[in-house]
């Protein structure tokens, strides 16, 4: 054998393999409305998301993301990011050690996620302290924001007290929009109107327009029954009962007439037990006797011997 022939055998063995592609079969791409390129383009791409999302269902089934996360916010934390404080501002009436509970519990979640004695500013949680403290009636709000290098800010909003709520034997004190914000023992009563009956918390709003419109008669209700879910009864301080009428409207209309007659006659401080004004244009009266009591008039007096 010449050693031409040698070495034309040798350059065909040490020819390199071409790469293989990913082709759809050509009967299967005769039959379709494209080129034979162009479905080969489509199904490497295919190909490249199926691979690519194989890859990342592995790194989550693996956890790498979180532990990467963890990993940095841990550095982050040794270069001097260490939650080393918090400070709370907004706080009134709410009970403080409410929201040291909260802070603490996820300062201490973070430092055993870092492994550390200390919480990494990185690890923690702003968005759950945030999440748990609006679960407090208190809480209107709640800001938590990070102050370098080492404090926690929380900044609480409250809600204003606007009412008492007397349900089921229980008094609680709510906002304006009938939000429970805590219990009240009946010896620490404040000075505001007490609201009486099941879901008369949620209509808090609508008695403060109804007594706006009788600046006279406000100071004097003692308290509101909200009666069957339709309507109001007005208690006031000199013992009388008012009967509101049902609808929002129809009762401001006829508070407004009765708070009118008031100032004229003075209806309230006379010893009448209830004013029913139920029915519109009219106003029916109960006056105090015991059952079964006929009303007569007051007997005559006697003349006097001349």
């Amino acid at each position: 054998m010449s050693a031409a022939h040698v070495r034309r055998g040798g350059a065909a063995r040490a020819r390199p393999k071409k790469q293989s592609k990913v082709a759809v079969p050509k009967k299967i791409a005769k039959r379709l409305p494209v080129d034979q390129a162009r479905v080969n383009k489509v199904a490497a791409l295919v190909f490249g998301a199926f691979m690519l999302a194989i890859g990342l269902v592995v790194m989550v089934a693996l956890d790498i993301p979180a532990k990467a996360e963890r990993a940095a916010a841990t550095a982050v934390g040794r270069a001097g990011f260490m939650v080393g404080g918090y400070q709370i501002v907004g706080i009134n009436h709410m009970n403080r050690a409410l929201v040291d509970a909260v802070v603490t519990d996820e300062l201490h979640s973070a430092a055993a996620e870092a492994n550390s004695d200390k919480a990494p500013e990185a690890l923690v949680d702003v968005t759950a302290i945030r999440r748990r403290l609006l679960a407090y009636g208190w809480v209107k709000d709640a800001r938590v924001s990070r102050r370098l290098p080492d404090t926690l800010v929380i900044d609480i909003v409250e809600r204003k007290p606007a009412a008492l709520w007397q349900n089921q034997g229980q008094l609680a004190l709510i906002d304006s929009e009938g939000v429970v914000l805590d219990h009240v023992p009946v010896d620490r009563m404040p000075d505001l109107p007490l609201l009486i009956g099941p879901g008369a918390n949620g209509e808090e709003e609508q008695l403060s327009r109804l007594m706006a419109a009788v600046p006279t008669l406000k100071p004097q209700l003692a308290s509101a029954t909200w009666v069957g879910g339709r309507r109001w009864d007005l208690n006031f301080q000199s013992g009388e009962t008012v009967a509101l009428p049902e609808g929002e409207q129809s009762a401001m209309a006829a508070l407004v007439k009765f708070a009118h007659a008031d100032k004229q006659s003075g209806l309230l401080g006379r010893g009448i037990v209830r004013f029913d004004l139920r029915v519109p244009g009219q106003m029916t009266v109960r006056l105090p006797r015991s059952p079964g009591e006929p009303i007569v008039p007051p007997p005559a007096a006697a003349p006097q011997a001349g």
